[in-house]
């Protein structure tokens, strides 16, 4: 069976994102625009120093993503409105979203097809794992920390990779918040010239 994996960049005390969060401003208060800029700008600025990093992002058969990370449902599931993603998303698998309301399977191009999932963050990944197929198709749980954290209680988060930035926000929404004490077994580590980047087995 395949792994169940997440890629997260944190600020070097522990944050995904800035108080004030908005859809307009994502990433909230994160010391640069809110967009994730200053989070982020490891993957724009320096992408050549990144791209093993870069390019493993997207190569899970299949994906669970917090409602936050999709962006707002709105009330008619409008054709108009494909979430953050544009109408061609990077994934190209699908994404299995958290939500509070039920909605058809939406396809869009490039072979993303988002599933909005309401009966909690198992029957997410277990539907994330049925359509990776019970070969070595990984998951990959996508959203900020307050998704990841839900997981990594649940213990259902087999291997954490930390893209880690060299500078702290002091306050926000903090990876580990809330999770019970963990054992890690630390895999590799890489520091580049933006970003030091950590991969850690998580314990059972």
């Amino acid at each position: 069976m395949g792994e169940v994996i997440r890629d997260i960049t944190i600020s070097a005390d522990g944050c995904s994102a800035g108080h004030h969060q908005t859809e307009e401003r994502p990433f909230g208060d994160d010391g640069g625009d809110g967009s994730g800029g200053r989070l982020h700008a490891w993957m724009f600025d320096t992408p050549e120093e990144n791209r093993a990093e870069i390019e493993r992002l997207n190569t899970a058969g299949a994906f669970v993503m917090g409602r936050n990370m999709f962006g707002p449902v709105r009330g008619a599931w409008d054709r108009r409105w494909n979430g953050r993603w544009g109408d061609e998303p990077p994934f190209h698998a699908p994404v299995f979203v958290l939500a509070h309301h039920a909605r058809e399977p939406r396809p869009m191009a490039g072979g993303t097809t988002y599933h909005l999932v309401t009966d909690g963050i198992a029957a997410a990944l277990a539907r994330a794992r049925a359509a990776a197929g019970d070969g070595d198709g990984d998951v990959t749980v996508l959203g900020g920390a307050t998704t990841v954290n839900q997981y990594l209680t649940a213990g259902l988060i087999d291997e954490l990779r930390l893209h880690i930035v060299p500078f702290t926000l002091g306050t926000g929404t903090r990876l580990f918040e809330g999770v019970p004490p963990l054992g890690l077994d630390q895999l590799t580590s890489r520091a580049a010239s933006q970003v030091t980047h950590v991969t850690y087995r998580v314990l059972r």
